[in-house]
């Protein structure tokens, strides 16, 4: 009888771990997933630029100055590949999100000195991608909140007890978020000068 008890509780522990692994295992593909859809946006970003580069070239006498920055500053971004195996160090993590906000930085740039040509705001090309841009852009906020919360859901989940301990076993490690870069709290300057 106390054999039957013995494999018995070892059978249910057995299962218990094997379902609570499997459970990390769904929730960490949700961060990956989560990732694709931001990896998603930041490339529909990268291939609206050379058409809005492209735009602006063609309708203006254009700083050329500008226009190199937003394409260097594309070329960096893109340049920059993560993958799932990625999202567990905050370094490389840093690194892709500071290549994209030069860019998000460049383009602003950009945006701003289109102000002072008024027959190139007047075109319906650029107003159009213009538009396209800045919808990239909120949607490009909304799938880093979403990564952000997934990937809050993962660290919690491996970190309670005890589902640590199997998450120890199995190898899960924590994720790292999207953090706000360095002097985001103070408002850009824009200046028409």
């Amino acid at each position: 009888m106390k054999t039957w008890i013995g494999v018995g509780v070892i059978a249910f522990i057995v299962i218990y771990a094997v379902s609570l692994n499997n459970s990390l295992i769904t929730k960490e593909e949700g961060v990956n997933q989560a990732w694709a859809q931001v990896e998603n946006q930041y490339q529909r970003r990268a291939d609206l630029i050379p058409n809005l580069v492209s735009t602006v070239r063609g309708a203006a006498n254009f700083e050329q100055e500008t226009i190199t920055q937003v394409i260097e500053a594309r070329s960096r971004a893109t340049s920059i590949n993560l993958d799932a195996g990625d999202l567990n160090n905050p370094q490389a993590l840093q690194q892709f999100d500071q290549a994209q906000q030069q860019l998000s930085g460049a383009l602003s740039r950009l945006l701003v000195t289109v102000e002072r040509y008024p027959e190139l705001t007047a075109t319906q090309n650029f107003r159009d991608l213009q538009t396209q841009l800045e919808g990239t852009e909120n949607r490009t906020s909304t799938e880093r909140m979403r990564f952000n919360r997934a990937a809050q859901e993962y660290n919690t989940s491996i970190r309670r007890f005890p589902a640590s301990m199997i998450a120890g076993i199995f190898g899960h490690q924590q994720k790292a978020y999207f953090e706000a870069v360095e002097g985001a709290e103070r408002a850009p300057e824009v200046s028409f000068d």
